[in-house]
């Protein structure tokens, strides 16, 4: 696997190990830092009618070693019925400044009472009312007075996503290059075609 001296400011680029290294930094700095393009990926899911589903979660950790991200939800959102179903997800994210994709396929677990109570414990106040509303999250409202927030730590679910599989493209200015990383191939490269 030959790698390239890629572009001023995309020197990562043509190296699928500094490519790994670098998606992993990113990940990490978008659970540190609520303004990183990171911190807000897409996740992606099948829907119980078979259809694709897609939304926009907060990314609340990053595990290189256990190859694991994970994000909050309220546990009666449809996302979670969804994945029970079906585990198999994936995440989106863009990094406009370095041009890169990142396309991350992973299977969740859904983590909730006495297993996530630490992490409960640290969800600030301020956020807690996103776990418990009445009614249930995606319920049709006749009026949005029929809305009430509320906080419930048994609605708290953390979706625990291991990944399977990371595929990158750089689209860096002298040309583009993808990788794809799996968890089969304990994590070694691949270059594909852009």
């Amino acid at each position: 696997m030959s790698e390239t001296r890629a572009a001023n400011g995309f020197s990562f680029a043509g190296s699928l190990d500094e490519t790994l290294d670098r998606v992993w930094r990113l990940l990490g700095r978008g659970v540190a830092d609520r303004h990183a393009a990171e911190r807000h990926p897409t996740l992606a899911n099948v829907g119980l009618d078979g259809a694709p589903q897609l939304r926009t979660v907060v990314l609340r950790s990053a595990d290189r070693g256990a190859a694991l991200l994970t994000v909050h939800t309220d546990n009666k959102s449809a996302k979670v019925s969804q994945l029970q179903a079906d585990p198999r997800c994936a995440l989106h994210v863009w990094n406009g400044k370095q041009k890169l994709q990142m396309r991350i396929k992973a299977e969740a677990a859904l983590l909730t009472g006495a297993s996530v109570a630490d992490i409960w414990d640290r969800v600030p106040a301020s956020s807690r009312t996103a776990y418990g509303g009445d009614p249930f999250p995606g319920s049709p409202l006749d009026d949005l007075a029929a809305y009430r927030a509320d906080v419930d730590p048994e609605r708290f679910c953390v979706l625990a996503l291991h990944v399977q599989a990371i595929e990158t493209l750089c689209l860096a200015p002298d040309r583009h290059y993808r990788a794809v990383y799996t968890k089969d191939n304990g994590w070694g490269g691949q270059w594909l075609a852009p």
